[in-house]
């Protein structure tokens, strides 16, 4: 699924290997931004055919940064040792944006929460990344 893509994106465009653990928490959030909505996306359009208004509606009551900061909150305890120190690598990282709905704190969470996703993404781990976030989903009441 998504793994194959960026191994293939990774073949074509660049022989630059990855060590997630070098990458900045920004950086892995940035990342863990695009798999988040590719996985909200593709979700949403398999609860329904409905047109696209319908779609972007249903969509970002998962995305955005009050459901994602919730779900890390809820997620905290479950992270492995490893995720945790990436989840607060990202919630901490200095950033100079701002989300419109939500508050600088929830802003941090919800970033540290896409930083554990891109990382997981670039370790090829896409079953944890579903697992955190069908379990994230239902604890915050958004699935």
């Amino acid at each position: 699924m998504m793994v194959d893509a960026f191994s293939e994106i990774r073949k074509v465009f660049s022989d630059r290997t990855l060590d997630p653990k070098q990458l900045s928490g920004l950086t892995l959030a940035f990342l863990g931004d695009t798999v988040y909505e590719e996985v909200n996306r593709s979700l949403t359009v398999l609860k329904g055919d409905v047109p696209v208004r319908q779609l972007h509606l249903r969509s970002i009551e998962r995305a955005n940064a009050r459901t994602q900061s919730r779900m890390a909150l809820l997620l905290e305890e479950s992270f492995t040792e490893e995720e945790a120190a990436v989840y607060r690598r990202g919630r901490n990282a200095e950033v100079y944006t701002r989300a419109k709905n939500a508050s600088v704190s929830e802003y941090h969470h919800a970033t540290g929460l896409e930083a554990v996703i891109g990382y997981l993404f670039l370790l090829g781990r896409t079953d944890r990344i579903l697992e955190l976030l069908k379990t994230g989903w239902e604890a915050a009441g958004v699935l």
